[in-house]
């Protein structure tokens, strides 16, 4: 009886931590976003005097574009 109840609670908070991802992922969309928008306006203000530079464009010309793992995006940019 106790493991039945026991595996309840357990398939409960998996349950709960599944719904809840989908509000998680998107609060950290919202606030890479706008990290992204502070980054690439420190850039134009930094670069505005050098020909030929486009804000956001890959230096690296790789084709792949690849968000930060975690954490700050730019720390230095407060």
């Amino acid at each position: 009886m106790i493991d039945v109840l026991m595996r309840d609670i357990k398939e409960e908070k998996y349950a709960a931590r599944r719904a809840i991802l989908p509000v998680l992922q998107a609060e950290e969309d919202e606030r890479f976003v706008k990290e992204w928008k502070k980054y690439l306006e420190e850039e134009a203000r930094i670069m505005k005097d050098v020909p030929g530079w486009k804000v956001g464009e890959n230096v690296y010309n790789s084709g792949k574009w690849m968000p930060p793992a975690t954490g700050e995006l730019r720390p230095d940019i407060w």
